[in-house]
């Protein structure tokens, strides 16, 4: 497969936990990935190309679908894997804490899926997968979480605009609502409180998020949707 036919992923927050297995997964699929995060280091494989910066700056997704376009040729799938978390009583929420989520989980979604979006329709096809928490659609009395139903709360809707916008053009759009899974974000110690958030009774693995991400990619009339991997969080208590 020449370099311009071969399918090209964008990851954002891809240096640990679920963006980097995303980043393997996606190689291991044939796709080249362009992967960014604050701290990602350089990749010695030569279809996977590194941007380092701070998604929230709309310079650095000019960089990384510059950078995809420029060394691939194309963009195929975009997956908004970048978030951050801040759990705090509302009241507690500080103007810093407001603009680094905002940063993160909005403007850091907003540039570089226009600059895909736009890739997506010269090349007549695309795929674009935002990764939100169940958190939106059941609020936790354990976990205050109002910083976090602002942004992906908004994410979700803008995933089903999306979709419909550009539903005729060959662009789905969809994403993954998750529970709390087992990643580096988290301390050890707390895993069996997090387990007990979920009726299944664990975490999730990193793993049960990167098949859902595949479902997504391989289900071709799939458009719009947000898919709960949440260990039966959204379903009830």
């Amino acid at each position: 497969m020449s370099s311009s036919a071969k399918k090209v992923a964008v990851i954002t927050g891809a240096s640990q936990g679920i963006g980097a297995a995303l980043v393997e997964t996606y190689r291991e699929l044939g796709y080249a990935v362009v992967a960014t995060s604050r701290t990602i280091a350089a990749s010695d494989e030569p279809d996977v190309v590194t941007v380092q910066g701070d998604i929230s700056d709309p310079a650095t997704a000019e960089r990384v679908a510059a950078t995809a376009i420029e060394r691939f040729g194309r963009i195929d799938t975009l997956i908004n894997n970048a978030g951050l978390f801040v759990a705090k009583p509302f009241t507690a929420y500080t103007r810093e804490d407001f603009d680094a989520v905002i940063g993160v989980n909005l403007s850091g979604f907003f540039r570089l899926t226009q600059l895909a979006v736009g890739q997506m329709l010269r090349q007549g096809r695309g795929h674009v997968v935002q990764v939100s928490t169940s958190l939106v659609d059941h609020a936790l009395s354990a976990v205050p979480s109002v910083l976090a139903s602002l942004t992906k709360g908004g994410l979700q809707s803008a995933t089903k605009a999306l979709a419909i916008e550009y539903a005729s053009e060959g662009i789905r759009s969809n994403a993954v609502a998750l529970g709390v899974i087992k990643t580096p974000m988290h301390a050890e110690e707390n895993f069996d409180t997090f387990a007990a958030l979920h009726p299944v009774g664990r975490m999730g693995e990193i793993g049960d998020i990167v098949d859902a991400v595949l479902f997504l990619e391989n289900a071709p009339f799939v458009t719009g949707e947000v898919l709960h991997v949440d260990g039966g969080q959204s379903a009830g208590h």
